[in-house]
């Protein structure tokens, strides 16, 4: 067996010589090839085909369909042997911006859908492999393209529409801000506004875009098309640890497996590569038998269709689709249901490479399409012996085991017609829609007696509720020759109960949730047929302004270009210097444990190894911390949270010290840990100090008020999930203990700090340097710090998805209990409020974030007497830290609890409960600041007509009326947000204004980009007090060296602070130039800035800026927290499967005040991404801690964000006119955090059509939901006959608990 070359094609380059030396190389082009030819447009954001960022497009030339095929991969998994024979086209490879944009490339960018731009690429990628294949595609053919992507930043409207401009259905009236000013000022407005207009996203683009010409796609390369047409041939590819084969027929695959029987076939490594880089499992010999004829043939036959077990599932989807298409209805049920499984099943790119037969071999408990395998009694070929076997429960005897011999294949799947009278669904549930896994998925087949209803076959199968798939045999078996008739379904729900059963300890939690599941579904399934069997028998821009004055136009994002090319760099796209080294971590395993011995000797004989470093090895010293120094660089003799960094390994290679990483074995004396909420509680575990803010007196309020409710509410943690994780780059100057820094921080000033200090040298030695981060969201403020001083030596760290959700803390789960008074009108008049933090293993910036959440206990209501407390739990997790909102959002969420259950009290409708006891002009807060500015009012009036509510909330009615088993519900939702840092000294700001003697100008402030269009929006300050095009002005980066003591870029107050430094700079320059403007009013810039040079006149200018008037005294209750607030509203309507605890988002329409927009495209994308960040903390998702602190959901296959079915069907952004803000530049307002909360409409838009479900079932009256509203919730919140057969276990061990 002779090792082999790999002939690839990647854009621009031709590669013959790939040799895989490596256990990397074998598996990965992202973090190899790709990189090391210099394209790294391609992102990685996870390393396991669940975010997007990395996609490309792979095309070779297909012999069993006899053409050439382009589809979407994953990189991260996609194994470089694999792509023998293969064109892979990056992001690079379709346009750039120095030479010719791509029109996908060009629409994104010019439509403000790129933000923080790192996951840009990817969704580049995923629409152009769509066209290369169907270059009018339909919104649905979009919509499957994008279920691989997920977003963090973004505007979600046009990412999901963009598109649709060569696409034959249209999106009119938009009313979304577009770049083309002069095009549109010359058309008729759809609505003119006194700040903004909107106008027919049509009329914006057809003239105004480059057409999309396929003549002009790349060509797939001659020498590939001659060579795979050539007879296929064995391949071997030889790495440190792995042997790859690709077998060129099936007798030589077959005496593989028999010479390796342990080996591993893997057709799209979809699953091999998660657990080989997460489970560090080795498989040394992989067969890889993707290209031979036999299993890839697809033929029908008497019985049904023939599938090659190494058929894709995207070519599943297309043969059962024509089969659907040209059969009759009566034989296609199960091929129905296997469309409806795949449409859910992971996104398009895993789809691509997936394949029929490792779905089945894999025997995942939670496989999507085996319970219709087994519920359909699919035939099952397999090759060694050729015997054939249907598929029943024998199938799986175990735990991922399936009952083919050591030497044996599976080589074909035969999925049956169905017959005249047999009936088939599948059913699928999981925490989000798109690209999930499932918590329970099942199949159901009935077959009845010729003509009649009786059941003459039934197959339950189900996923989710045992270690295997398995078949309800003991009800199937009871329900067996019955009517199908109510009686029937209350025996089958009653028997499901009872064999239906999971230990309440099981893997996976949710228990009574996916106990309550098997039975709903049943019922879905009897109406389904039930329905059947019945019809057998008897669906903005400004007004015109001076065209140089760009502040409050919609100016596209100045990367946007680059981030829709990939040329875009981020910190782990500059190249490597010579001799550069990796790092990787060494973290606990243990949430509270001493240390006792720490065994380097496997970790050190790895290849590439150079250094293992502990405490001891840090030059300086090793406390460290954002706030006070509680934390340490590496841990010395304890550890204090999974996930605690004790040491690290320095290799050759990021593979190499990973490796390593993972060898090292750490021997633990472990204590009791604290990790929840109620346990620090119980033990008294607190941080110090607390804090209260108190106004009137409760007591008296208590003893006038006509009721009393008391309540709680849990709020959940929230992994900020950047795209781009955690990255340091440092590179030693080599005398004076000088470093160079590049880190994706939001913190430039505190990273120079911190890292200085542990390497025991002054500041001034130490340079920081951000070009731009993928996205941040308060994660990279001072976690991204504790990481760059453990890099603090010439080497690189890029942290994997994993171990950044591992080590580095989210938002803070909170717990509130409240008491409140009010009278029988639903006026309060009384409330007492405490809320609880987990702050985790250290302070980090937990009191601050108390603070705030104290500071909007009462949200946009006026409670004449009221007091807040506020407890900071110290628990055994990784330190929570900064998230957007910063603590005001749990701190809302509880106020719009106690508001709710005031209004189910009394029977009044919620929304005027809340409009009872909304603040008005002048009114103080609990914290004694006076509102000024006050325009909730009329953000109120203003949702309410635009998204129709009256009008919504009869039509909602009428549907709850007439449906028993969904609900719809609606909610109006205001939001208050302070503006400012609470920490005085932070509310400062410095900007360094260069201008050369070109007329050219360098523009730096303190502030950093990270998506949110900061950079765009300074340039336009400056480009509006200078008076010149933006096109002379340069942001390059945000240094240490040229602005010094930075406040982080966080509390939505750096356009405010950086701003009014630039505006104070370019003053200063506008006063040294007047001289010459004066002396030669006719001339240009460059005129004068010519003249004063010539003239010794110092074109450099400082600039700095602090928030006046500011400043508050807990112990007094005095002062002024904020400069100013913003205000907003938010309307969602949603619709809940009661069933299965599903829910859509039918509708949003958001007023937002941001008093006159800098940027309206920039600041609508704001909203809209944070509305959608919100939708994902209080609907989607979920941290899940083991009881002994372990995170369980550590990448995007257990933890879900938002994709774009989770976008509401409509979603309407319409900024406030007529509010300009005297408080910030030019009359602007802060965009960043304020919109998240709005989401909570969509929380308590569910929790109306819970209420709604709950009265059907005769409750009513207040009732508790836990923040996340996840579908176990929701359905568990929906009593019914169902969830009484379901008791509530006793005493158990959780898999899972609430933090």
């Amino acid at each position: 067996m002779q090792e082999n070359k790999s002939i690839t094609f990647i854009p621009f380059k031709q590669h013959n010589n790939i040799n895989c030396k490596s256990y990397t190389e074998v598996l990965f082009i992202t973090l190899n090839k790709l990189l090391e030819v210099g394209l790294t447009g391609t992102k990685l954001g996870c390393a396991e085909g669940g975010c997007g960022a990395c996609t490309v497009m792979v095309s070779r030339f297909s012999s069993h369909q006899d053409r050439i095929i382009h589809f979407a991969v994953n990189a991260c998994l996609a194994p470089l042997c694999s792509l023998h024979h293969s064109a892979v086209t990056t992001v690079e490879g379709i346009g750039s911006v120095a030479s010719k944009l791509h029109p996908v490339q060009e629409r994104i960018a010019r439509a403000h859908g790129s933000q923080c731009g790192f996951c840009t690429p990817g969704i580049v990628m995923s629409m152009y492999a769509l066209l290369r294949n169907n270059p009018q595609p339909s919104l649905l053919d979009i919509e499957e393209a994008f279920q691989g992507e997920v977003l963090r930043s973004y505007q979600s409207k046009t990412f999901v529409c963009s598109p649709c401009w060569w696409q034959k259905e249209t999106y009119m009236e938009s009313g979304w801000p577009c770049t083309c000013s002069e095009a549109c000022t010359k058309r008729e407005y759809v609505e003119c506004m006194k700040m903004y207009q909107k106008c027919s996203f049509q009329q914006c683009t057809q003239e105004n875009f480059m057409p999309l010409d396929p003549t002009q796609e790349i060509i797939f390369p001659i020498e590939l098309l001659g060579l795979s047409k050539k007879p296929l041939k064995q391949l071997c590819f030889q790495g440190e640890r792995v042997l790859w084969i690709q077998p060129s027929s099936l007798t030589e695959l077959l005496d593989f497996k028999t010479q390796y029987p342990e080996a591993r076939l893997v057709v799209g490594n979809t699953e091999v590569g998660i657990e080989m880089k997460f489970k560090n499992l080795l498989y040394p010999v992989i067969l890889a038998p993707a290209f031979i004829p036999e299993l890839n043939t697809v033929q029908r036959t008497a019985d049904g269709i023939l599938f090659g077990a190494a058929c894709t599932l995207t070519r599943l989807g297309m043969v059962l689709r024509d089969a659907v298409q040209e059969l009759p209805t009566y034989q296609t049920e199960v091929f129905r249901a296997v469309l409806e499984q795949l449409r859910w099943f992971a996104g398009q790119q895993v789809r691509n490479v997936a394949a029929i037969g490792g779905n089945i071999v894999t025997a995942s408990p939670i496989s999507d399409l085996n319970p219709v395998f087994l519920a359909a009694g699919c035939k099952l070929t397999l090759a060694s012996k050729g015997r054939v076997i249907e598929m029943d429960d024998s199938f799986f005897p175990g735990y991922r085991k399936t009952v083919l011999k050591p030497d044996e294949i599976l080589l074909f799947i035969e999925i049956p017609f169905t017959k005249k009278g047999q009936y088939f669904s599948a059913f699928k549930q999981s925490q989000r829609r798109e690209d999930d896994i499932a918590t329970v998925t099942c199949a159901m087949n009935v077959a009845f007696e010729e003509n009649t209803n009786s059941v003459r076959n039934l197959r339950l199968s189900y996923g989710g509720m045992a270690p295997t798939t398995v078949l309800a045999k003991e009800t199937c078996k009871r329900l067996t020759g019955r009517k199908w008739s109510d009686e029937l379904l209350q025996d089958a729900c009653s028997l499901l109960a009872k064999e239906m059963t999971l230990d309440p300890s099981a893997p996976g939690g949710m228990v009574t949730y996916r106990r309550t599941l098997t039975i709903s579904l049943f019922f879905k399934f009897y109406l389904i047929v039930q329905h059947k069997l019945k019809a057998k028998e008897g669906q903005n821009l400004l007004l015109r302004q001076n065209k140089d004055d760009v502040v409050g136009r919609p100016i596209m994002h100045l990367s946007a270009l680059k981030q829709a090319t990939g040329e875009a760099v981020y910190c782990d796209d500059i190249p490597c210097y010579d001799n550069e080294l990796h790092l990787a971590l060494v973290t606990s395993t243990k949430a509270h444990a001493f240390i006792e011995n720490i065994d380097t000797k496997e970790a050190m004989c790895v290849p590439g190894v150079v250094a293992f470093l502990t405490a001891k090895d840090i030059p300086g010293s090793n406390r460290t911390g954002p706030a006070v120094y509680d934390e340490t660089v590496l841990a010395e003799d304890m550890v204090t949270c999974v996930g605690h960094i004790i040491a690290a390994i320095v290799a050759d290679t990021q593979a190499h010290a990973q490796r390593a990483a993972k060898a090292v074995k750490i021997t633990y004396k472990e204590l009791k840990p604290v990790v929840t909420i109620q346990e620090a509680i119980s033990c008294k575990s607190f941080y110090q100090p607390t804090r209260k803010i108190e106004q009137g007196n409760i007591e008296e309020g208590f003893k006038k008020a006509d009721h009393i409710l008391e309540g709680e509410m849990h709020i959940g943690g929230q992994e900020h999930f950047y795209l781009e994780t955690n990255c340091t780059l440092a590179v030693p100057r080599g005398e004076d203990g000088e470093m160079e820094m590049f880190v994706s921080t939001q913190s430039t000033s505190k990273t120079q700090m911190l890292v200085a200090k542990a390497l025991g040298v002054p500041a001034n030695r130490i340079v920081c340097r951000v070009k731009r981060m993928g996205g941040g969201f308060g994660g990279k403020e001072c976690r991204s710090t504790i990481l760059s001083t453990v890099v603090a030596k010439p080497v690189r760290c890029m942290l994997d998805r994993d171990e950044d959700m591992l080590v580095t803390g989210g938002r803070h789960p909170f717990l509130g209990r409240y008491k409140v008074g009010f009278m029988k009108t639903g006026r309060i008049v009384s409330l007492e409020v405490t809320y609880y933090s987990n702050a985790g293993n250290s302070a980090d910036l937990s009191l601050s974030i108390l603070e705030r959440a104290l500071f909007h206990m009462e949200n946009c209501y006026n409670i004449p007497h009221i007091r807040g407390m506020g407890y900071m739990c110290k628990t055994n997790l990784p330190s929570n830290t900064a998230f957007r909102g910063f603590g005001g959002p749990q701190g809302m969420m509880v106020a719009e609890s106690w508001m709710g259950d005031v209004a189910l009290h009394c029977g009044l409708p919620v929304e005027q409960v809340r409009r009872l006891n909304m603040y008005k002009q002048g009114d103080r807060t609990p914290f004694t600041q006076r509102l000024e500015q006050f325009t909730i009012d009329r953000c109120w009036e203003e949702c309410l007509s635009i998204s129709q509510y009256n009008q919504r909330r009869k039509a909602i009615e009428q549907f709850n009326r007439q449906h028993r088993w969904k609900k719809r519900g609606i909610a109006v939702i205001p939001t208050k947000f302070g503006i400012s840092f609470t920490a005085l000294f932070l509310n400062q700001a410095g900007a360094l204004v260069h201008v050369y003697i070109d007329g050219s100008v360098l523009l730096t402030h303190g502030g950093t980009e990270m998506g949110q269009g900061l950079h765009t929006k300074m340039v336009q300050v400056a480009s509006k007090v200078l008076g010149i095009p933006c096109s002379k002005i340069h942001i390059s980066e945000t240094s240490t060296s040229t602005v010094p003591n930075t406040s982080p870029t966080a509390a939505s107050a750096s356009s405010d602070l950086n701003g009014m430094a630039i505006y104070d700079a370019c003053q200063t320059l506008n006063q040294r130039l007047q001289p010459y403007k004066t002396k030669n009013p006719k001339g240009t810039w460059e005129d004068w800035v010519k003249a004063a040079y010539f003239d010794r006149v110092n074109l450099s200018a400082n600039g700095f800026y602090k928030t006046p008037d500011m400043g508050y005294d807990f112990e007094t209750n005095e002062g002024k927290p904020f400069n100013y607030f913003s205000y907003g509203v938010a309307c969602s309507e949603v619709e809940v499967d009661c069933l299965t605890g599903d829910h859509k988002n039918l509708h949003t329409s958001i007023v937002m005040d941001v008093g006159n927009s800098l940027n309206p495209a920039i600041d609508i994308g704001q909203v809209e991404g944070a509305f959608m960040q919100g939708v994902g903390l209080f609907t989607l998702e979920e941290l899940l801690y083991s009881p002994e602190g372990v995170l369980l959901t550590r990448g995007p296959g257990m933890y879900k964000i938002p994709a774009f079915g989770d976008i509401p069907t409509e979603l309407n952004v319409s900024l406030l006119r007529d509010a300009p803000n005297e408080k910030a530049i030019f009359s602007s307002k802060a965009v960043g955090e304020p919109p998240l909360f709005l989401a909570a409409s969509v929380f308590y838009a569910i929790k109306d059509a819970i209420t709604a479900a709950r009265a059907e079932s005769g409750l009513r009256g207040p009732f508790r939901l836990d923040s996340p509203a996840t579908p176990e919730r929701i359905r568990n919140a929906c009593e019914d006959s169902f969830t009484k057969l379901v008791p509530e276990a006793g005493t158990y061990k959780p898999w899972a608990v609430q933090v």
